[in-house]
């Protein structure tokens, strides 16, 4: 073990071991663990901390899924490899069980060709790149002038401007005061009516990013959805902040901006197929109660995919892998899935909820990570305020890496979601990390990215979660009834933006406050 790791290691050993045993409010069951029990728990973990912590594995599966694998569309033969990939390492691993759960998307796409040149004032070749499940220009491409559309103002763009759409590329910007942040994905949501109707309009081509944003970092472009499970017609393409800052300049000088763009893409003529992939350590005790923990393994097409998700991915599997070495045998039954569909909106984390909904009273919580490529620093719980105190004590174990905050953000960016979404805590592991907004979606998603002590890092941390979890003397949750479910999702804001995509299964319930019982 080199030296770092092990005074690392060490360290998680001193706490693990020196916490004393108690109880939080929280959990469901009354009583406080004995001494005895707490102190098993804590051996536990130390041991799995170990292995988690020498172990290079989870680096070396993330080399192979970058470099060899690449990038993974759903639905793409890439992907296919992966889900073959990912059902080789648990097998390999020890898991039980081990299986593919099959589910149907709409519609395939696959990436052809982008380019673009302004053509007038000045001669230019952009850089750019198509978003995904978006359509075509012509062959040969179309040529036409730049027209702005307000981001902050869709409702009045497409009621005041559209008329004049009709053979302009449009270029969305934001101007004026930006919405508050638990406004903000449902202006999300409504990106997709603008480019219906733009697409209506018969405009060429949308400039827009996902959702209308714009692109971080020096020189590269960022792909992804606009929408879960849905795709448009019209062309939809980022360019780099460089092309379009110069774009936008000279616009705001008056120049008339004249582009000529060919992007190409296909779609499938019907619906097709993926997988999640999962297996299991079965509980000892309750093995009918389960724990999900996961990332997911499909990525976008313009890299390797290594910050996302091939982090959640490899930390997934090097968690199972720590657990099963340290022979330590959990209560409950820990459930290891990786999800698919993910980046075409959480398709494989909600087929998973539909197919398993029976289970769903049985299972305890869902703990996933998929924020990029830095250390873990947060626990969002998923709306559930009755885990604060209990997730704080267990972070408080865990000093040693360095300090956990613990909430009850709900996190819908993620496979989490679909969690929430049935009453369960959908635990969401935050991550610190600052270059991720340069490597999400984009050309710079690389293996490299990927540091080896944070990757060890945030598999020990996952694996010590999901154990802590699944070993409990007291069970942790029970899923929420819907109307309970419904009312904190509505506390959280998170109402809007789920009904405008269509997901809100509650139709009026939660909007009365609850009353006591």
């Amino acid at each position: 073990m080199r030296r770092p790791a092990l005074l690392a290691f060490a360290a998680a050993l001193v706490l693990i071991g020196a916490w004393p045993a108690r109880t939080s409010p929280g959990v469901q069951s009354s009583g406080n663990s004995s001494s005895a029990t707490d102190s098993e728990m804590d051996k536990k973990l130390a041991s799995i901390a170990g292995e988690a912590m020498t172990d290079a594995k989870p680096y070396q599966y993330l080399e192979e899924l970058s470099d060899d694998i690449g990038g993974r569309v759903t639905g793409s033969a890439q992907a296919a490899a992966a889900i073959v990939w990912g059902t080789e390492k648990m097998k390999a691993i020890g898991l039980e069980n081990v299986h593919t759960e099959t589910f149907e998307m709409s519609r395939g796409w696959t990436r052809i060709s982008a380019n673009a040149d302004v053509v007038s004032p000045i001669h230019h070749r952009l850089t750019l790149s198509s978003l995904g499940w978006v359509g075509s220009t012509p062959q040969g491409g179309a040529e036409g002038d730049i027209m702005t559309v307000n981001m902050y103002q869709l409702a009045d763009e497409m009621s005041s401007n559209s008329a004049k759409w009709a053979g302009k590329i449009l270029l969305v910007v934001r101007k004026g005061d930006a919405p508050p942040p638990q406004e903000r994905r449902a202006l999300f949501a409504k990106f997709g009516p603008f480019l219906k109707a733009a697409y209506d309009a018969h405009a060429i081509a949308v400039i827009g990013g996902q959702g209308g944003s714009k692109s971080q970092g020096m020189n590269i472009t960022h792909t992804g959805v606009l929408g879960f499970d849905t795709s448009y017609d019209i062309p939809v393409v980022s360019l780099t902040d460089e092309d379009q800052e110069q774009i936008e300049r000279l616009i705001d000088r008056g120049k008339t901006v004249r582009i000529k763009m060919n992007v190409q893409n296909r779609f499938t003529d019907g619906p097709v197929q993926s997988a999640n992939v999962i297996g299991e350590i079965r509980g000892t005790q309750n093995p009918e109660q389960i724990v999900v923990v996961g990332g997911h393994l499909d990525s976008w097409d313009l890299a390797e995919g290594s910050t996302d998700n091939g982090m959640g991915t490899t930390t997934t599997l090097g968690a199972a892998e720590a657990i099963v070495k340290s022979g330590a045998k959990p209560r409950r039954t820990l459930r290891f899935v990786l999800f698919t569909g993910e980046e075409q909106g959480l398709l494989g984390s909600l087929a998973y909820t539909k197919l398993h909904k029976d289970e769903m009273t049985s299972h305890v919580a869902a703990v996933i990570l998929d924020n990029g490529q830095g250390p873990v620093n947060e626990f969002n719980l998923g709306g559930r305020a009755d885990l604060i105190s209990a997730a704080k004590d267990f972070a408080k174990k865990l000093m040693s890496f360095g300090e956990i905050a613990v909430n009850d953000d709900v996190e819908f960016g993620t496979d989490t979601g679909s969690f929430c979404l049935v009453g369960l805590p959908g635990i969401n592991l935050g991550q610190d990390s600052p270059d991720y907004k340069y490597t999400h979606h984009s050309e710079a998603d690389t293996y490299d990215k990927v540091k080896p002590d944070i990757l060890a890092r945030d598999t020990t941390v996952m694996a010590l979660t999901a154990f802590w979890i699944a070993d409990r003397e007291e069970r942790l949750a029970s899923p929420w009834p819907p109307e309970k479910t419904a009312h904190m999702l509505i506390e959280k804001h998170q109402d809007s933006m789920l009904k405008a995509f269509g997901l809100w299964p509650f139709g009026n319930l939660g909007s009365e406050p609850e009353k006591k019982q």
